[in-house]
Formats: C-alpha cells, structure tokens, sequence
C-alpha cells in the first residue's frame, strides 16, 4: 500500500505541473508571438523484484535471470518543450506592426545590456533621452530593437512614414524629398537549436549556458533575402484551445485517479491497523 501511495503521489506532482503548463497556455492564447509549451511524460526509474533465485553464469558473469519476477515503477516524470510552430497571421495595417513568416527567425532585444530575442513584432517609436529630437525603435515593454549590427535603431525626427521590406529593411519617408532616408536592416537571427532557448518571461527568450560550445553554433545571423517578415501584420499565438482544453480534461482525470489510489491506500493501512 505504501508503494502505490508514494506511485501515485509522485505521479500527482507531475501532473499538477502539467496543469500549471496548460494553464500558461490558455492565459496566453491572445498574446502576439506566444509559443505554447508541449508536455508528454516518462516513467520513472523500476525496481525489480524477482520471486525465483534462477541464476545462470554467462561470459564468467553471473546474472539473474529476468523472465521471473515482477517490475515496480515509482511514478510518471514530466518533460516540457517549447513549440515554435508558425502561429496565425492577424491583419492590422499598422507601419510598424511586423510578423516573422518563418518559424526559427526571431528579433534581437537589448534588455538590461544583455541581447535577447523575441517574435512578438509590435514595435514602438520611443524618445531619447539626451535632449535630441530623436527616436529610438523599441518593443512595447520599452527594449530597444537592434540592427543586423545588434545596435540599436535610432532615427532622427524628419521623416513622416516608415516602411519595413520583405527582408527587414527598415527605411523612413523624408519630411522633404531632397532628404536621404534613413535605412536599418532589423537585426534577425535563425535558431538552429530551440533547445538552447530559455524562455525569460514577457515574451522573451535568451540562450543557455553554452559551455565550451560558441554562439554561432545555436545562432545564424542573418541578412538580406534570408530574412522574412511583413508589415503591417503580428503574429499571434500558436496555442490550439480545442488542444488545450482536452490536454486539461485528461490531465484533471488522472489526478483524480491517482488522488482515489492513495485514498484507498490509505482506508487499506486503516484495515490493517484495526486488526486485533
């Protein structure tokens, strides 16, 4: 009774965690740029237990013979993923709204000095601090977007429209037609390894510790023609709500079910105590 108790109380844990996945999901299904997080499970370590000490020597080795006996597991354990699959494409008509049309491409942020990335493309014009009449492309949490160069986009105040290419060339509209635009090209990685990713909240991902491995190994660069984004459009999340919601129902019944086993394990060790 103890074994099933501890089983299913592990396996209680797990789910609960699951739970708590799924209800991240669903709170961010309107969230631009959100990727859902994927749950399965893995058994746990088994111990074997054998009812006949049939032994045989094999290559100067003994070794049990594993045909009698049983296997006892101690619970489920549950594994996570991120889920970069293209989300839909909602229509705003916005100059600065940009959706990235292929799955691994994210923005470069500056957030706190340290460069993160990101899919969620609504951007910002925000005003410099140094008394100039300038403006600074930023995310609207306030992180400054980078260029292909990771520095950040800074535009003077003398144009009166924005455009942004298939590519991620950024170019303004000058005031004036003798003017020269002002042209950036977004800075856009490609993410050869997600696994390597590490979400950092607020719709933003940074990489893991790397180790003795290099940046470019997780990372592609990217430029020109490789880039593919469009204006005037976000991307919005690629949560499934149907999927969700049964992933919730099937989650809730077997914490049920593990809840009723220790339920009765314990009403068992009740029996067992009662007996005179």
């Amino acid at each position: 009774m103890l074994r099933s108790m501890i089983t299913a109380t592990n396996t209680m844990g797990q789910l609960q965690k699951q739970l708590d996945k799924i209800g991240h999901n669903l709170s961010n299904i309107d969230t631009q740029g959100y990727k859902r997080t994927e749950t399965t499970f893995s058994e746990l370590v088994r111990q074997q237990f054998n009812n006949q000490t049939n032994e045989r020597e094999e290559v100067g080795e003994q070794r049990l013979n594993m045909e009698y006996g049983i296997r006892q597991g101690v619970g489920a354990m549950m594994n996570s993923t991120i889920a970069f699959t293209q989300g839909s494409i909602k229509q705003t008509d916005r100059a600065l709204d940009i959706a990235l049309t292929v799955p691994d491409q994210f923005l470069q942020i500056e957030v706190n000095g340290q460069v993160n990335y990101t899919r969620d493309g609504a951007l910002y014009l925000s005003p410099t601090n140094d008394g100039t009449n300038r403006f600074m492309l930023s995310t609207s949490s306030g992180n400054l977007v980078l260029d292909s160069n990771q520095n950040p986009i800074v535009l003077d105040d003398n144009f009166r429209d924005i455009t942004i290419s298939k590519n991620g060339m950024l170019s303004t509209v000058p005031n004036n037609e003798e003017d020269l635009p002002q042209i950036f090209e977004l800075g856009v990685v490609k993410v050869d390894r997600p696994q390597m990713l590490v979400q950092k909240g607020n719709n933003l991902y940074g990489v893991k510790d790397l180790g003795d491995a290099q940046l470019n190994e997780v990372l592609t660069f990217l430029t020109g023609d490789e880039i593919s984004v469009q204006q005037g459009t976000l991307e919005m999340s690629n949560v499934d709500l149907s999927r969700e919601m049964t992933d919730l129902m099937v989650s809730q019944r077997s914490y049920q079910m593990n809840a009723k086993s220790v339920t009765l394990g314990d009403q068992m060790l009740g029996l067992i105590n009662g007996v005179r």
